[in-house]
């Protein structure tokens, strides 16, 4: 999930050529930014999309944002597009662990109705309040099965929280160290906030160091623009890779002679270094996959 791009599901045209664009991740919308009066259009074309061939073989895959609990329209989004193609459901407004609760049990309920297997729909709760920020973790753990990563959604929180933007970011700086933080330690990836400015690359680049920095896995993504700067900085570099592929083996080398501790460069490599190592030999594998 290094790249999950925004695609109105309304618009045929954003959809059409959103299949190409190579984002990891397609976010179908429903939510912000299709209209009240083409939700049933945003659904509809989603049925058909997720039906075709060249969808169908996206690595990524389909995940389609839903309206909130209070809208009158989550019943209809989940159960209409609980069907082959998607893998699940980005929740806006999940401010506590209840909200993802009881999204997780409507999606039971529904799986249960239509003879699918109980867990088939995962759930990507967006973290847009301050009290979402707060409960993090009750969030992240609302559903075991089910939430498979949680994202920043940093317009609606600056707003919340009576904040300004500022240019260095300092006004969301806790808030992303604080969900990166929760959702490692239940073991969900973190997924960053969009990057607002579409056309400037190099204050995407800035965020993107930062990004990378503080432990996120991947960006929410607006234009197909930010889509090769951000695949860049969630992709192991090649030194990075030579360096993990030479960690490894050096501690497979020292397992084999009976040593206790391997040396790289005159230092001592520990067990959180073979597996940091590994993390990226997992991730960089992942990568080729979906290249293929």
């Amino acid at each position: 999930m290094r790249s999950l791009m925004f695609v109105p599901a309304h618009n045929q045209h954003l959809l059409e050529s959103s299949i190409h664009r190579g984002a990891d991740v397609l976010l179908l919308d429903i939510e912000d930014s299709v209209p009240q009066c083409d939700k049933q259009t945003a659904r509809d074309n989603i049925k058909v999309f997720v039906e075709r061939e060249d969808v169908r073989k996206l690595q990524g895959g389909v995940f389609a944002r839903v309206n909130d609990r209070e809208s009158g329209e989550l019943l209809r989004d989940l159960y209409q597009l609980t069907i082959s193609g998607i893998a699940g459901f980005v929740y806006p407004k999940s401010t506590k662990g209840e909200d993802v609760y009881f999204v997780g049990k409507l999606l039971e309920t529904i799986e249960y109705e239509k003879g699918l297997p109980i867990g088939t729909f995962k759930v990507i709760p967006l973290i847009e309040t301050t009290g979402a920020v707060m409960n993090i973790t009750d969030i992240c753990n609302a559903c075991p099965n089910r939430v498979v990563a949680v994202a920043f959604g940093c317009e609606d929180y600056v707003s919340d929280m009576h904040g300004q933007h500022d240019p260095e970011g300092q006004s969301i700086f806790w808030a992303r160290n604080m969900i990166v933080n929760g959702a490692r330690a239940c073991g969900v990836a973190p997924i960053d906030t969009v990057h607002i400015d579409v056309h400037n690359l190099e204050d995407l680049e800035r965020n993107l160091i930062l990004s990378k920095k503080l432990g996120f896995e991947g960006m929410l993504v607006l234009n197909p623009k930010e889509l090769p700067l951000v695949h860049q900085y969630f992709s192991p570099s090649e030194e990075e890779i030579a360096w993990a592929r030479e960690m490894v083996a050096l501690c497979d080398e020292a397992k084999a002679e009976g040593k206790g501790v391997a040396l790289m460069n005159g230092k001592f490599v520990g067990p959180p270094m073979l597996k940091m190592a590994q993390n990226i030999i997992e991730k960089q594998n992942l990568i080729e996959r979906k290249i293929q």
